[in-house]
């Protein structure tokens, strides 16, 4: 099986929503989701946001993004179907590679607890896991 990974497209977006929705990510689509969202994202940093195709569709996704010292790995999803096959750790690495190239040294990434597949994935890939950190966050409108 070949697999290609290449930067995502706004075309691509309802083929990224159902791969997300195969693979049980969760995702806000009246929110950080939505396709202006991810429009909005793709114009602003689209080279840090790959998808990985694989027999003519999309099998998986990981979005970068940084705010100048520090890089993120965001929307990590593989098709259940095309898993174990080192997607995931490709994907990851594109997104370094592209981070690298923005002069971005450190790259964390945000696990949820019963994802216990991408936490063996990110411990192995040589991330440190930190459990000494507590995440925050606010809505600033309502995600309706």
């Amino acid at each position: 099986m070949s697999v290609q990974i290449r930067p995502m497209t706004i075309r691509e977006y309802d083929a990224v929503i159902a791969l997300w929705q195969r693979a049980g990510l969760p995702f806000e689509p009246e929110g950080r989701d939505s396709f202006h969202a991810v429009a909005r994202q793709l114009q602003a940093s689209g080279h840090l946001m790959f998808v990985a195709e694989a027999d003519g569709q999309i099998v998986g996704t990981a979005f970068g993004s940084h705010d100048g010292r520090k890089g993120w790995i965001n929307r990590l999803a593989v098709d259940p179907r095309y898993r174990r096959r080192g997607i995931a750790k490709q994907l990851v690495a594109k997104v370094e590679e592209a981070l690298t190239h923005e002069g971005i040294i450190i790259v964390a990434a945000l696990v949820e607890a019963p994802n216990e597949p991408s936490l063996k994935l990110f411990r192995k890939l040589g991330y440190e896991e930190r459990r000494d950190i507590i995440y925050f966050r606010k809505f600033l409108r309502d995600r309706r």
